[in-house]
């Protein structure tokens, strides 16, 4: 402790990284050399990775059931680039909370109005599903987002097609989840890739919390010798 700090004054507290469970801090994430291209038939691309070589994977968290307000620290004190895709539905009346996640740097993304799967459902539906997201979120945040999630990662190309539509930019799906114990894959390597999305959803059950399952991902990253990258400015 410096000399003449007070007992639980910011001098004698001890790093971010160190308050939330990690060994080092993270590092920094470099700048991104380019943005991912659109298909050339003019739909909204669908991705679980980004192609990068930087050393980096994005973090994404799904619905809005999960409102941990000490996950609001974590992403401020570790300035934690994450996207929220959320689903009106879910979030009911708990929009402030991720108002306070925007604040401190999290990036506000569409999970459709009622999370139905989209896969099947004529044109007018998704298109409503998709749509009628963007619109309370312009309402509530006063941001349109360029991202979707389609729920349970099922789509068709009319939601591609609705999905440019409706003023989105990229499909965003998963190759990694985050569940209760630890990583599962979708496909591929079974270990952490630069570029890989990680996927974290609401579960059911209040243990472990958010941000504790948060801090045990964040260490599976710096195990991989990556860190965390916004997915926004790749996207």
């Amino acid at each position: 402790m410096e000399a003449g700090a007070a007992p639980g004054s910011a001098a004698s507290q001890p790093p971010p990284h160190r308050r939330w469970g990690l060994s080092a801090p993270l590092s920094p994430p470099p700048s991104p050399l380019r943005h991912v291209a659109r298909p050339v038939d003019g739909l909204a691309p669908v991705l679980d990775r980004i192609p990068t070589s930087h050393k980096v994977v994005f973090l994404t968290f799904d619905d809005g059931a999960e409102k941990d307000p000490r996950f609001v620290d974590m992403v401020r004190e570790l300035r934690l680039p994450v996207s929220m895709f959320l689903t009106d539905s879910v979030v009911g009346p708990g929009y402030g909370h991720f108002a306070r996640l925007r604040a401190v740097g999290a990036s506000v993304q569409n999970h459709t109005l009622d999370h139905a799967a989209l896969r099947g459902l004529p044109y007018a539906g998704q298109r409503a599903e998709i749509c009628g997201q963007q619109q309370k979120l312009r309402v509530r945040f006063g941001v349109r987002p360029h991202l979707f999630r389609p729920p349970y990662g099922t789509y068709d190309t009319t939601t591609r097609k609705a999905a440019v539509d409706c003023g989105i930019k990229a499909i965003v799906l998963w190759r990694a989840t985050m569940n209760a114990a630890d990583l599962t894959f979708m496909k591929g390597p079974v270990r952490l890739r630069p570029g890989d999305i990680v996927s974290v959803p609401s579960t059911e059950t209040p243990e472990p919390m958010l941000r504790e399952r948060t801090t045990l991902l964040l260490r599976r990253v710096q195990e991989a010798g990556l860190t965390v990258g916004r997915l926004e400015d790749y996207l």
